[in-house]
Formats: C-alpha cells, sequence, structure tokens
C-alpha cells in the first residue's frame, strides 16, 4: 500500500473508532456482524460509514458554492442514500411513498443530503454497470426534479406535485404502493406473534428474547413517559390501545442500530378483538453523525436527548407522520417509540435496472427530498429552522442551475470512486484485525 493509502486508512480507522468505539467496547460481537455487512459491497459499506463521508465534508470535498448563513441550518435527513425511501401509512390514513428512517437527522448544510444521495446513485449505478455518463444523467434528473419541485413550492405550491400517493404515482413507485397496500396487520401479527389460550403473546426466537420482571417494569415505566409525547388524535386512542400485552428484546436490528437495544411492545389494539393489536418498538438512539460536524449550540441545545431528536426531526421532515412516533427514556438513554408498521415496503432496487426506469425513480426521489426540505421551516410547528427553507434555497441556486447540477453530478463521480475505494481499504483493515476493539 502507497503512502496515501496508509493515511487514508489510518483516518478510516480514526473516524469510525470516534464513531462506534464506545458502541463497540460495549458489544463487539454485534459490531464485528455490523462489519462483515458492510464488507460485502461498496454501497452496503458506504450506508454504514455515514461518519466517513461527514468527515469528509469538512476535508477533501468542503468546497460548496451554494451554501451561505441559512442554507448552511436546514433541517436535514442526514443519512440520505438511495435505500432509505419507502413507504409507510401517514396520519391521514394515506399510503405515501418518501423518505424514511429518521435516526440520523439533524439540522445542517441542505447540500450534504443531495451529496448523500447523488454518491449513493454513483454506486448503485456502478454495480449495475452503467457507464459514467448514464450515471450522470441520473444524477442530473434527480437534481433537475430537486429543484424544480422546490421552486414551485418557494412560488406557492401551485405548480408542486407534493406527496408521492396512490393518486399520482405511476411506474415502479405505484407498483410499490399498491404491493404495500396489500398488506395486513392480521399478517404482520402472525408472522411476530402466536394466540395461546386466548391471548396473543409475541414469538420468541431469530433475535427475539424474554425479559425478566425488573427489566419488563423499567420498559413499562419508560412506555408511561413515552405516552406524554404523543400526537392528541393518537391520546385520544386511551385506554384500551395503550394495556401492553407482552414484551420482548430484539437484537441484531438492522445495519445502522448494532449493539443498541430495542424493544418491542404488543399493545392491545382499539377494540378487544384480537386482529386490531398493535406492535410498537422503542429502541436506544444514539448521536447522528453529522452532529459531529456541524458546531451550532442552538441546534445542540434544543433536543432533551437523542429520542427526543430523532422523533421531533421525523415529525419536522414527515408530512403526517406516524401517528404513534414518540420518545420517552429508559435507563438514562433517550428511546425512539414508534409503530412496527404492516404498510412499510422499501424500494427494491433490484427490480429497478435500466437507465430508463432509474430515472423515472429518481426524478420522483428529487421532488420527495425537495417536500421533505421545505416542511420543516417557519411554516411548520417547530422554531428550531425558523425561515422559509425552499426560498433560502432557490435564493441561494438562483439562476445557476447548471452550475447547481453540475456541481452534484461532478461530486457523485468523484465520491463513488472514493467509497469504492474506501471499501477495500476497509475490507483489508477488518480481515486483518486492524479495527480495535472487535
Amino acid at each position: 500500500m502507497n503512502d496515501s493509502g496508509d493515511r487514508r486508512s489510518a483516518f478510516i480507522v480514526d473516524v469510525l473508532t470516534e464513531e462506534f468505539g464506545a458502541s463497540m467496547a460495549l458489544d463487539p460481537a454485534a459490531f464485528r456482524r455490523k462489519f462483515r455487512k458492510m464488507a460485502a459491497s461498496p454501497f452496503a459499506f458506504y450506508r454504514g460509514s455515514a461518519a466517513l463521508f461527514y468527515a469528509d465534508q469538512r476535508g477533501d470535498f468542503a468546497d460548496d458554492a451554494f451554501l451561505d448563513k441559512e442554507t448552511s441550518r436546514v433541517w436535514i435527513h442526514g443519512d440520505l442514500h438511495a435505500e432509505n425511501f419507502g413507504t409507510y401509512m401517514n396520519g391521514s390514513g394515506h399510503l405515501v411513498f418518501n423518505v424514511n428512517d429518521f435516526d440520523e437527522a439533524y439540522v445542517g448544510p441542505f447540500s450534504w443530503d443531495l451529496k448523500r444521495l447523488a454518491a449513493s446513485v454513483a454506486l448503485l449505478g456502478y454495480a449495475k454497470a452503467l457507464s459514467d455518463q448514464a450515471i450522470g444523467e441520473l444524477v442530473t434528473g434527480f437534481a433537475r426534479s430537486y429543484l424544480t419541485e422546490l421552486r414551485a413550492i418557494a412560488a406557492g405550491g401551485d405548480d408542486a406535485i407534493g406527496s408521492i400517493t396512490l393518486d399520482n404515482a405511476d411506474g415502479v413507485l405505484r407498483r410499490v404502493l399498491q404491493e404495500a397496500r396489500l398488506n395486513t396487520r392480521v399478517d404482520l401479527l402472525a408472522a411476530q406473534t402466536t394466540v395461546d389460550n386466548y391471548e396473543r403473546r409475541f414469538s420468541l426466537g431469530d433475535g427475539v428474547y424474554e425479559i425478566d420482571g425488573e427489566t419488563r417494569e423499567r420498559v413499562c415505566a419508560a412506555f408511561t413517559g413515552y405516552l406524554a409525547t404523543l400526537p392528541e388524535a393518537t391520546a385520544r386512542l386511551r385506554p384500551v390501545a395503550t394495556q401492553i400485552k407482552d414484551v420482548v428484546l430484539r437484537k441484531g436490528v438492522g445495519i445502522g442500530s448494532a449493539g443498541l437495544p430495542s424493544y418491542n411492545l404488543l399493545l392491545e389494539g382499539h377494540t378487544e378483538a384480537l386482529e386490531n393489536d398493535v406492535v410498537i418498538y422503542m429502541k436506544q438512539a444514539q448521536v447522528p453523525a453529522v452532529a459531529r460536524y456541524v458546531d451550532d449550540e442552538r441546534v445542540r441545545g434544543y433536543f432533551r436527548h437523542q429520542g427526543h431528536r430523532t422523533a421531533e426531526s421525523q415529525r419536522a421532515l414527515q408530512a403526517h407522520a406516524d401517528p404513534w412516533l414518540g420518545f420517552t427514556e429508559l435507563d438514562g438513554a433517550g428511546q425512539l417509540v414508534a409503530e412496527v408498521s404492516p404498510y412499510a415496503a422499501d424500494l427494491d432496487w433490484s427490480d429497478v435496472n435500466e437507465p430508463e426506469e432509474l430515472a423515472g425513480v429518481l426524478a420522483d426521489l428529487g421532488r420527495a427530498v425537495a417536500r421533505m426540505h421545505s416542511v420543516a421551516d417557519d411554516e411548520s410547528s417547530h422554531d428550531l429552522v425558523d425561515y422559509s427553507t425552499e426560498e433560502a434555497i432557490v435564493a441561494a441556486i438562483g439562476d445557476d442551475t447548471d452550475g447547481f447540477v453540475g456541481h452534484l453530478v461532478e461530486f457523485s463521480h468523484a465520491y463513488g470512486v472514493r467509497a469504492r475505494t474506501d471499501h477495500q481499504l476497509f475490507v483489508d483493515l477488518f480481515r486483518n484485525g486492524r479495527l480495535p476493539g472487535i
């Protein structure tokens, strides 16, 4: 390995150790599993190494002509890659295809979201053997769609397309929504629970474990605290819908949640019929990777803990969020609480391969991201960002559409190469035992 490779490898070790070191010490086995998943492909590595991406935005890739005082302080998703989109049932009862997984959400530069998505498109396209020109055209379509929708919202919204639903979706995304619509609560309950002696309980095994009485008491006490954070409409479901029937521990939940405890709670539904039972999860939230690279005390001080940050961010960024979304504390750590929804379905990129299909999907994703960035500002119920984000971003870009699009295309190619190289360095570090603590 040459000197530059050695320096980059050392940098990767430093960043990953700073981000995950404390958690690795608590559960090294969980991080061995996480890192083996990350080793599988450049895209998997990119998904699991957001901290490295943000460290680079303060280093080699720091130049950004479209950031100013306001556009550097926008509520962002924080981990906006191609696989963080899917369906959900919103608080108004409509199936929506949109951004999901807000664990890394924070307030920071709007362009970091766009760059992270653009680089993931480059990795996705490379894995599908697309040319650099084809990849550039896909990023171009995403960027132009984002800007067109954002400008329409800033102009009053009459020409904005809005949420992607069954009413306006077509092609791949319409199919994803239709498939999600076929899901039922009964099927979800059948997959996760059993009925014994006329009562429903969680099934054990496959990462689901029984807990002792003391742990159950602590989880139930945390649940009581969570109830006070629910929206008023959800709170009206009490008392039947908040009766806890069973609690279990979940392990091995997601590539980004290694080592973090998570509990599933089975609640009595809005009636005593077993088919209406509700499954919610309570998982420990963590410091978002982007927060280490945003120096803003007002943002840090806005949140009580990381569970509060995650829930408030999702409510801010997702119009009509899950009515069960809330937060609490357990053993001194902030927890995110939300429903395990039967209507959640992720976009399967393995089914989308031809440039024409990919272009249509990415244009839709551009509109979804524009809508996400526009909702969490002075017109929302949150006062952390107290100006119109869409107007600020549109003003910062001005008439330089080609410059804005070209900036993202150039970044996607450059960081795609960087991520593929980093993946190989990471694999060599991991397999040769050079990642400390695991």
